[in-house]
């Protein structure tokens, strides 16, 4: 196939556990042979889920579809916290979350629910003044992050069991889950991470519809021959 092609096309793809999600436009534009492919919107290693794959002339649309809505189903883990917010770095316990009842969460869910400011995690792929956060976080040293204004339409608490509790959340575009563990944990006096994450849902776009990576490029590779 060669790149004068009027080639386009989109996949929807179940992006695996500690994989990145370049490793998944890696994997696709390897099957593909073409070098035009990239994905619309960021999964961290440690989440999985629905990643949109852009290829060719498509890839113009990529910018509409990380503009759209997001869903997501997860855990967060009361009473310790990481300075990542999520597994990536080491747990550090800060209160016995014990005590909490069901009601005290769930209003502290309603005050991160609506349109509210959030300062993302310095261990994220944001710049600043030219540079990556997370460049400077792992040398240790400081960035100043300012808020930014996100939409959470929904906040759903589906499972509570402490330490643990199970959430579905509907956000807009730049909204950072990590930093929703983070403001609930901190509200709520005993710190909060994120222990599992999955994007189940890009606007109209679900996670059941998406194709798991190997097969998807054994496919393409097949029709390719």
């Amino acid at each position: 196939m060669s790149e004068q092609d009027p080639y386009g096309e989109v996949f929807l793809v179940n992006k695996p556990y500690e994989w990145t999600s370049f490793d998944v436009v890696k994997k696709i534009r390897n099957a593909l042979q073409v070098k035009k492919v990239g994905h619309a919107g960021t999964l961290d290693p440690l989440a999985t889920g629905l990643l949109i794959i852009c290829a060719g002339r498509k890839t113009k649309s990529i910018n509409d579809y990380m503009g759209m809505e997001k869903e997501y189903t997860g855990t967060f883990v009361l009473g310790a916290t990481t300075e990542s917010f999520d597994l990536e770095k080491e747990i550090t316990p800060v209160a016995d979350p014990t005590g909490l009842t069901q009601d005290e969460v769930q209003r502290a869910i309603a005050q991160l629910t609506g349109d509210i400011l959030q300062i993302p995690p310095t261990h994220s792929a944001i710049k600043v003044d030219g540079k990556r956060v997370y460049e400077s976080a792992r040398k240790g040293i400081s960035v100043k992050m300012d808020p930014r204004p996100v939409q959470v339409t929904e906040f759903e608490l589906t499972r509570f069991e402490l330490p643990e509790i199970d959430f579905r959340i509907v956000c807009s575009k730049g909204t950072y889950i990590r930093s929703l563990a983070r403001d609930l944990g901190e509200m709520l006096g005993v710190g909060a991470y994120l222990a599992a994450l999955t994007r189940t849902r890009i606007g109209t776009f679900r996670l059941e519809d998406a194709a798991d990576v190997v097969p998807l490029t054994e496919s393409i590779k097949a029709r390719q021959q």
